[in-house]
């Protein structure tokens, strides 16, 4: 894949640093966001769930990819993202697809598994891309001040 444009007049890609600090925000409210879809499903259940049940555990990450797909489609930001000045856009600079979102998500949890290999590799990629970035077409720029 080519290196990423370089334009005096595109934004500069964000730092690892931000990146984790917007993630690290986003994880409280996923946090939150979790606990409140058990709350809706255990009353249907009738039961609690078993620590390894396959179908809630898709439920969960489901519900995770909505609310990050959501986002990312919807003006580029998560809560973590705005807080850190941050956006994610596709790599020609347009909004993100529900595609791209969808493969940055699983790219995501690609680069998690690997100890983070795939969030570290922005330090050896020319235009500061991770995985996810590659994979999904897609960039994290920093935003200015307004």
């Amino acid at each position: 894949m080519a290196d990423a444009p370089s334009s005096s007049l595109s934004p500069p890609p964000a730092g690892l640093a931000r990146r984790v600090a917007a993630l690290l925000y986003d994880a409280v409210l996923v946090l939150g966001l979790l606990f409140a879809a058990t709350l809706i499903v255990l009353p249907l259940r009738g039961r609690a769930f078993g620590p390894h049940d396959p179908w809630f555990t898709a439920y969960l990450v489901a519900v995770t990819f909505v609310f990050f797909g959501w986002c990312w489609t919807h003006g580029g930001q998560t809560l973590g993202m705005r807080a850190w000045r941050i956006r994610l856009v596709a790599a020609g600079g347009g909004p993100v697809s529900w595609r791209q979102a969808a493969i940055r998500f699983a790219a995501a949890a690609v680069s998690a598994a690997c100890l983070g290999l795939g969030y570290l590799w922005m330090w050896v990629d020319s235009g500061r891309r991770t995985w996810p970035d590659l994979a999904s077409e897609t960039r994290v720029v920093r935003l200015g001040r307004d």
